[in-house]
């Protein structure tokens, strides 16, 4: 690979992680740009994974840090129910139709993006929500991890629209249970990516680094602008997913 593809793949990864630590969806910056890069698909998804599980725990660390992630309460039951759900969810992909997906998910990213633009503006503190977290780490959760481990996009809208909807979060703790979610899900899937050798893993690493730093200057505006920016991002991202997977279909 020429120097100066490796580099811009780098930048790739930083941008990635800037957009997915606040709105998800750094995939579709970044897995494009590996495959007209001339990484093949397999390796292209595979080698994603490294910055995604990057990007994610970057986040997850810097809202933990702020005091946003309950990790007695809530933080340590989702992180494993999702790293053994993202795990699960990478070796079922073989038996899982993606045709299916590719059709049925853009309706769901729609109506995410629908829930974010139409419905209450999502506060900074809790309010009452129809299920406890608990409860949506035993039901929601692994199924969203599993999905992300064999198939992704919109994953972290996913989480954020069922942890501020159904468990009633403020804006910025979904946001850090989201990344826990998100980023046990993605650690998971690519331990299992990696044991299947698919992985480049020196582009990968570096990708990696950029992703992390992206990471943390994603969630250093997130808590400084707020829903001013949270809200527009995701629904921009969910969009851009449903009209990348329909056109894709």
């Amino acid at each position: 690979m020429e120097p100066y593809i490796f580099a811009l793949l780098v930048f790739t990864a930083f941008a990635a992680g800037f957009v997915d630590s606040i709105a998800g969806g750094g995939g579709l910056i970044s897995v494009p740009a590996l495959m007209i890069a001339g990484v093949p698909p397999v390796q292209a998804i595979a080698t994603n994974k490294v910055q995604a599980s990057a990007a994610s725990l970057s986040a997850m660390v810097a809202f933990s840090r702020r005091g946003f992630i309950q990790w007695r309460k809530d933080g340590i039951a989702l992180f494993i129910v999702a790293l053994l759900g993202g795990g699960a969810g990478a070796l079922l992909i073989r038996f899982l139709n993606q045709d299916f997906l590719q059709a049925f998910i853009p309706i769901l990213l729609i109506a995410v993006a629908l829930y974010f633009w139409f419905g209450p503006k999502p506060k900074l503190d809790n309010q009452k929500g129809r299920m406890s977290v608990a409860f949506f780490t035993g039901t929601v959760a692994p199924l969203l991890a599993m999905y992300d481990g064999f198939f992704g996009p919109g994953t972290g809208s996913f989480f954020m629209a069922g942890l501020i909807g159904l468990c009633g979060l403020g804006l910025l703790p979904a946001m850090g249970l989201t990344k826990v979610g998100n980023g046990a899900s993605n650690l998971g899937s690519l331990m299992i990516f990696a044991l299947s050798g698919s992985i480049l893993w020196g582009l990968g690493l570096a990708m990696a680094v950029a992703a992390f730093l992206g990471a943390q200057l994603g969630v250093r505006a997130a808590v400084k602008v707020g829903a001013k920016l949270v809200r527009p991002l995701i629904v921009f991202m969910c969009v851009a997913l449903a009209i990348k997977l329909l056109m894709a279909a």
